[in-house]
């Protein structure tokens, strides 16, 4: 039987960390090995316990969710981070997503599609596609494109095809929508997508999105 995966919760409410716990250790495949009700026991916690997963709160106490993020996926090797929201936090996910997360989901989040999500992530991939996901996205940086005043990323490194790619990956297309879409093989998209995040130094497809949006793609797709 493979190693389970191995998570820490990172959450201010007793009550759901409790319930993700009874939720998690009941699911074949999955462990929790730590809990956190502050950010910055979150930091502690994932640095002692080694986890592979933190499920991470937003708001928490002492130090928030992103900052925690950040300092958590700023270690090698460093955890993946799947951040939990409510719909009226939708400004954060762009932060959350500098900040080093893998990925977000809503809190009221059907359990089996946490399971899946914690699943995904956990293994090496970025939770971007759902339709809410590339909603609470775009609408961000349409509404905070100027206050940001990011500085838009140069594209020239990339080919035409590979910008082809960073736009559907840009709009949460998966692999396999990227395939049907371009009429390309599961591996020539695999080589495109590993060849975008050397190009653009980017950790996993989360911050592929990111520069998606900061070269400014995103207002093209």
């Amino acid at each position: 039987m493979p190693d389970p995966i191995r998570v820490v919760l990172a959450d201010d409410e007793a009550l759901l960390r409790s319930t993700l716990r009874l939720l998690i250790d009941a699911t074949p495949g999955m462990a929790v090995v730590a809990e956190a009700a502050t950010g910055a026991a979150a930091v502690r916690e994932a640095a002692a316990a080694e986890p592979d997963l933190v499920l991470m709160d937003v708001r928490m106490p002492e130090l928030d969710g992103i900052t925690a993020t950040a300092r958590i996926t700023a270690r090698s090797p460093a955890p993946r981070v799947l951040v939990l929201t409510t719909f009226d936090l939708d400004d954060y996910v762009y932060r959350a997503l500098h900040a080093g997360a893998s990925g977000f989901l809503l809190k009221d989040v059907p359990p089996a599609q946490l399971l899946d999500a914690m699943r995904v992530v956990a293994a090496g991939e970025a939770l971007l596609a759902p339709s809410a996901t590339r909603r609470l996205i775009a609408e961000y940086t349409r509404v905070s494109a100027a206050a940001r005043a990011v500085p838009r990323r140069e594209l020239d490194v990339l080919t035409p095809r590979e910008r082809e790619v960073l736009a559907l990956i840009t709009r949460g297309l998966s692999n396999t929508e990227i395939e049907q879409s371009l009429h390309l093989t599961r591996s020539t998209v695999k080589t495109h997508i590993g060849r975008l995040m050397t190009k653009l130094a980017a950790r996993d497809r989360a911050q592929l999105v990111i520069a998606g949006y900061e070269s400014g793609l995103a207002d093209r797709v």
